[in-house]
């Protein structure tokens, strides 16, 4: 009896250790992004994208595009027809053609092959003075309700009908960040059809409603740190489902109903030890999340921060995309990327060095 006892005993052991070894295999079977330029401490998951048929792309700023169909992760490089392996925006055309900004301009991927589309730049344009930034980078891309492309590029914003450019000027006597002509840096149409522009060297941010541009003044808010850095200008994020417009800056975020704006900052909930926020998008749900200086959820009461507690290792939050299954995916430093699934975060990448 006490034989037959310790050999159920052994077998049920050997049994759960093998469906403790199956259960821990599986979680390691999930296909990852492999980041393999560069150093594995430097650069960002800096965009991503849900395409109509339901795949996510990832731009990084040092290895290039990603595309994720469900199954396995293909990388595009510059050898494979990218114009460069550091992507600023990804978005996807009334048309189906995925458009990439970069810093050395912008291309469309048709599925098959990467075509460049060269921006015509006016010839009295001033020339970019500062030797740090000759490249024509392409910092946003977005196309409004009548299917016209917008380009917020190092020499300015340009619309695009798909046969010629044309110079949007936003603020002749705006300075520009990285030269004389970048004086915006984000572009964002909201349900009513009118064009958000926000940039570091804008005091507020801008709004055109096809007619005419509006200044709209944004509060100080200031960045923590030995010396308080205060900030007055904005990044337009998204409108939420109540209509209220997101902007934010390194100092936190502002929400703007159509008549007043309301701030928050780390004070309020938002993550991190600075208040920096980047990236702002609302869920199915409602629910507003908050990227930057780490990650948090806001569901119009209360904020819940994320951290290394919830598998979240990296807390420097670039791109945040909740995809058609209401996975929520973030993109971080050290070119990091992460599935939330509602109760925890699952590691999506990894560093292979590509001399091995």
């Amino acid at each position: 009896m006490q034989v037959f006892t310790f050999l159920t005993i052994l077998l049920f052991g050997i049994a759960c250790n093998e469906s403790v070894k199956k259960d821990l295999s599986k979680e390691k079977e999930h296909p990852k992004l492999i980041k393999n330029i560069g150093n594995p401490r430097y650069g960002n998951v800096y965009c991503s994208l849900e395409d109509k048929e339901g795949n996510l792309w990832f731009g990084t700023t040092l290895n290039g595009l990603y595309k994720y169909d469900g199954k396995s992760f293909r990388q595009f490089l510059v050898a494979d027809g990218l114009i460069s392996n550091c992507i600023n925006d990804i978005i996807e055309d009334k048309d189906g053609k995925i458009w990439i900004g970069t810093d050395s301009g912008v291309c469309y991927f048709d599925g098959k092959i990467f075509t460049k589309i060269q921006i015509q730049l006016p010839k009295n344009l001033p020339p970019n003075t500062n030797e740090l930034y000759q490249k024509h980078s392409v910092h946003d891309i977005m196309q409004d309700h009548t299917g016209k492309l917008w380009f917020v590029t190092i020499d300015g914003v340009y619309t695009y009908d798909g046969k010629s450019f044309t110079l949007f000027i936003i603020d002749e006597s705006a300075n520009g960040f990285m030269g004389s002509n970048d004086k915006v840096e984000r572009v964002f149409e909201d349900k009513a059809g009118n064009i958000w522009f926000g940039g570091r060297t804008n005091k507020g941010v801008y709004r055109y409603d096809g007619k005419s541009i509006t200044n709209l003044k944004l509060n100080e808010l200031f960045q923590n740190g030995p010396k308080p850095k205060p900030h007055s200008w904005g990044w337009p994020q998204c409108q939420d489902k109540n209509g209220n417009i997101w902007f934010s800056n390194w100092g936190g975020a502002y929400k703007y109903d159509g008549k007043s704006i309301t701030t928050y900052t780390k004070k309020d909930g938002l993550p991190g030890n600075n208040g920096m926020i980047a990236k702002i998008i609302e869920d199915k749900n409602g629910n507003i999340w908050f990227g930057g200086d780490g990650l948090c959820r806001y569901d119009g009461k209360s904020f819940t921060s994320f951290s290394t507690k919830d598998g979240l290792p990296s807390l420097g939050i670039w791109s945040i995309l909740e995809d058609k299954n209401e996975n929520v995916w973030v993109g971080t430093r050290e070119t990091g990327l992460y599935l939330y699934d509602g109760k925890t975060f699952i590691t999506y990448s990894e560093y292979k060095n590509s001399n091995n």
